[in-house]
């Protein structure tokens, strides 16, 4: 029997009105979800908050105890409305003030671009005591850690660049590993077999996923593990069970 997967667990907290409004669609989950995995931290759980200290303080403090890592996203903007770094303060009971490394980041930016380096700009240098700045390659605003929790820009673009300057520091587990198959039968038709072969693999998740193509139903079924070779056998019990009910199995690329 081969050693247990080593799992290390990961939230993501999403801040802004704008997002539980609709007016803005989040991007920054989907991307989180699949660099993470690509570093062996799996992504367990998200919440998105509105702009309210208290439900950010909330949220940070039960997700930071129960995973490895925690990622929050917006609210680190020179505006009234960004909160985050305040909260993440009152979440870890920390003071929140200048942080003279991001101030020289910022000074230097303003005066390369011409650009006022003025109050509200300087709301973006302030940082809970102590945390350490998350470099910010496109719009050198920082973001920051504070113990197991990275605090990043809402903004794609800058969200991707800020996780990709820091994911060096993030220590991960295995991967998991996917395999999908999808047939043109119905999921009523499958499900006795998937719900056995579910038993007999617990170590592998299998997902279910209903399409309609070409004027044809069908499903496509994901297997997930961490243990490659179960994730291998599973997914040729899967192509036999296809095959057993006259379906014909249609691959495609396994996924890391």
């Amino acid at each position: 029997m081969s050693d247990s997967p080593k799992t290390v667990t990961a939230a993501v907290i999403i801040i802004g009105d704008e997002i539980l409004s609709g007016r803005t669609k989040d991007q920054n989950l989907a991307f989180l979800a699949e660099a993470l995995n690509e570093v062996g931290v799996q992504l367990r759980e998200c919440r998105v908050v509105a702009d309210v200290e208290g439900e950010i303080v909330a949220a940070v403090n039960a997700l930071r105890a129960s995973n490895d890592y925690v990622f929050t996203t917006g609210g680190i903007g020179p505006t009234h409305d960004d909160i985050t770094a305040d909260s993440i303060g009152a979440a870890f009971g920390l003071a929140v003030d200048f942080n003279p490394e991001a101030v020289a980041v910022l000074e230097a930016h303003y005066a390369h671009t011409g650009a006022e380096f003025n109050q509200a700009r300087m709301r973006m240098a302030r940082t809970p005591v102590g945390a350490a700045l998350v470099e910010n390659p496109v719009s050198k605003a920082p973001g920051f850690r504070v113990e197991n929790v990275y605090v990043m820009a809402g903004i794609p673009s800058v969200c991707q660049a800020m996780f990709h300057s820091m994911k060096h520091e993030l220590i991960g587990g295995d991967p998991v590993r996917s395999i999908s198959i999808s047939v043109h039968l119905a999921e009523g038709t499958l499900a006795n077999g998937l719900s056995a072969l579910q038993d007999k693999y617990p170590d592998v998740g299998l997902g279910s996923y209903p399409f309609y193509r070409d004027g044809r139903f069908g499903a496509s079924i994901v297997a997930r593990s961490q243990l490659p070779e179960r994730l291998a056998a599973a997914a040729d019990e899967i192509r036999q069970l296809m095959r057993d009910l006259d379906g014909d199995p249609i691959e495609q690329d396994e996924e890391a």
